[in-house]
């Protein structure tokens, strides 16, 4: 479906609701919709949503983003919001990461190509996240009242978080363990908070402003920090 210079990819499949979504990098829009709602209906929607697709659109283009990695000495790359050079230390012994007050050193075999630098690099943020987790969702689900039933570190590349209220699932994106610990609180807050209220609605936001009245600044800072280098496949 094409809307002036908007084009929208139209997806109609066994559904109840019309779901509108922007992806980044470049604001590609897709709509899902029910198998018997027209055409025409469809397009009525989308033009009602046109100033928030734009909205969505803009920020995705204004949004930074790293350039790829390739895992090189003095190479910069960041833990908890602090930006760290990488220092690569070369030997024969098994492969670690460990942390200075500058640097994040890489010890590495040598010859190791930069793909396998990239996994052990990223096992070690993954083991640090997960740390990190556990003493953030008992203490937020003691004062919200719920409980996650599972809690899923993986790589994300349009959501900082999930929640599937049906079964108490929530997913983590690994990425959130190089933002500012408050970034992180922030999602973990906003995912428990879905086991309440599953859509962003007027409840929604009550629910957030009473357990975390910082919850919008957070996001504004989440969202304007640079997100990784991605490749998009279409």
């Amino acid at each position: 479906m094409r809307l002036n210079d908007l084009e929208i990819e139209v997806i109609q499949k066994d559904i109840k609701n019309v779901h509108l979504s922007v992806y980044p990098p470049n604001g590609r829009v897709k709509v899902a919709a029910p198998e018997t709602m027209s055409l025409e209906i469809i397009r009525a929607f989308v033009i009602s949503k046109l100033a928030w697709i734009k909205k969505q659109q803009q920020k995705f283009r204004a949004q930074e983003r790293e350039s790829p990695r390739e895992y090189l000495e003095r190479e910069s790359h960041y833990f908890w919001g602090k930006r760290y050079l990488l220092k690569v230390v070369e030997q024969n012994a098994v492969p670690m990461v460990r942390l200075n007050h500058s640097a994040i050193v890489l010890q590495v075999k040598p010859n190791t190509d930069a793909s396998k630098r990239g996994r052990i690099l990223e096992d070690w943020y993954r083991a640090q996240l997960k740390a990190a987790l556990l003493p953030l969702f008992q203490d937020w689900e003691a004062k919200i009242g719920v409980t996650a039933t599972r809690v899923i570190v993986q790589k994300m590349k349009t959501q900082w978080g999930s929640c599937t209220p049906a079964s108490g699932i929530i997913r983590i994106n690994l990425e959130l363990v190089k933002k500012p610990r408050d970034c992180l609180e922030y999602i973990i807050v906003h995912e428990l908070v879905h086991l309440l209220e599953p859509s962003h609605n007027r409840r929604f936001s009550a629910l957030m402003n009473h357990y975390l009245p910082k919850w919008k600044s957070l996001r504004e800072e989440l969202n304007r920090l640079p997100v990784r280098h991605e490749i998009w496949d279409y």
